[in-house]
């Protein structure tokens, strides 16, 4: 199995996943720049989307975007306890809550990554949409608990962990998110995390 990824993107999630399901797999740089990868394949013929994501399996099948990859990987490992069972309602709260980092905080960020440096009113405006988005994730977490589904880690907290961090990079200060400012430490200080960001070049 393989896992195409850029470091420090969401593609961190699905590799903080596999480190928690205990499988083996190989790391594969991609260079979303140029669309080539770490072993020179044109990124392009694996996954013509041109962004990470890739898992590619042993029979060469593959599959992208984050949130079908992370529940791929807790599916084919239930003993890692990375999802809750297909078909409970706690189940489609996890899809509920992978939909929104997707959907809403993944995409807030876009500004900030693509095209030119988005500055002054342009880049207030967009630092605030960030920060409405996160203040759902901030709410989720307001009656305490440590993870998104309660008690146990799951492949969304680890989403959210790599997409919440980003704010820190922009310049984009969590102060008044102070529940998702404990969330995002504690998910840092998981042995999974910590080795996925230092395989990534993240962390010394």
């Amino acid at each position: 199995m393989q896992l195409y990824y850029k470091p420090g993107a969401c593609s961190l999630a699905a590799h903080i996943a596999l480190i928690e399901a205990g499988v083996p797999f190989d790391l594969v740089a991609v260079d979303t720049d140029t669309q080539r990868t770490g072993l020179g394949e044109d990124y392009r013929a694996i996954n013509p989307k041109g962004y990470v994501p890739t898992l590619r399996l042993a029979d060469g099948r593959t599959l992208s975007e984050g949130a079908a990859v992370l529940q791929f990987i807790a599916d084919r490992h239930p003993e890692a306890g990375l999802a809750p069972h297909a078909g409970s309602f706690a189940r489609a709260e996890l899809q509920e809550h992978l939909n929104y980092i997707a959907s809403e905080v993944h995409k807030a960020f876009k500004p900030f990554f693509a095209g030119p440096t988005v500055e002054g009113e342009a880049r207030e405006a967009a630092a605030a949409h960030v920060l409405d988005r996160l203040g759902h994730m901030e709410a989720v977490l307001a009656d305490g608990r440590p993870y998104l589904d309660g008690e146990t880690f799951s492949v969304a907290d680890a989403y959210l962990f790599v997409v919440a961090g980003w704010a820190g990079h922009v310049g984009i200060s969590l102060a008044d998110l102070p529940r998702l400012e404990r969330f995002l430490a504690r998910v840092a200080e998981r042995q999974s995390t910590r080795a996925a960001q230092r395989a990534e070049g993240l962390l010394t």
